[in-house]
């Protein structure tokens, strides 16, 4: 038997239609979906969810009683939502602002509300925890029930919110308070 005559290789070529066509229609879809999305873009709509708290005392959503603690831009946005009282609640003093816009922020008022000094405490510890506050302090250093919640605020400082009930100045039938917000010397 003889061995093979060597031979050239087959010519055969190879069409790169196949590949481009795939190509093709992935850009094609990539370009359908984009104008898809931009017809159909709703944006992003910034709503802001104040929590309900069942039982127990509720806000007083109409009252002025902390409004001079509040300014445009102090506190922030995610801080005021802890400026709040609880129904039947009355002014027995002025609010006060000891720095008067120098240095930190620190703003107060004396209160009374008609219910006992633990509904008021319960109060503020739910709704002020279900707003994002930590409690962080309970009791103040003179033997008064006292709340105080921190909080981090967008401008980079803790806030403090402080509830401390004034016993000698209560009722069997009101709890005389202290409402104060300051802001913490401290960045986060």
């Amino acid at each position: 038997m003889t061995p093979p005559k060597p031979q050239p290789p087959l010519t055969t070529t190879t069409s790169i239609l196949p590949a481009a066509a795939v190509l093709g229609i992935a850009v094609l879809m990539l370009a359908v979906f984009m104008v898809i999305n931009f017809v159909t873009d709703q944006g992003v709509s910034t709503t802001t969810t104040i929590p309900v708290v069942v039982g127990g005392l509720n806000v007083n959503h109409e009252s002025t009683l902390l409004s001079n603690c509040v300014s445009p831009g102090t506190p922030p946005s995610n801080i005021v939502t802890g400026v709040m009282v609880p129904v039947r609640t009355n002014s027995r003093g002025p609010f006060q602002m000891p720095n008067s816009g120098a240095g930190d922020f620190d703003c107060f008022r004396p209160l009374v509300s008609s219910v006992s000094a633990s509904t008021l405490l319960s109060f503020y510890k739910t709704q002020l925890e279900a707003r994002g506050w930590s409690l962080f302090s309970s009791g103040a250093s003179n033997g008064s029930p006292q709340y105080l919640f921190q909080k981090a605020g967008t401008d980079t400082f803790y806030w403090i919110i402080g509830v401390t009930v004034d016993v000698a100045a209560s009722t069997a039938t009101s709890t005389a308070w202290t409402f104060r917000i300051y802001q913490n010397s401290e960045a986060i």
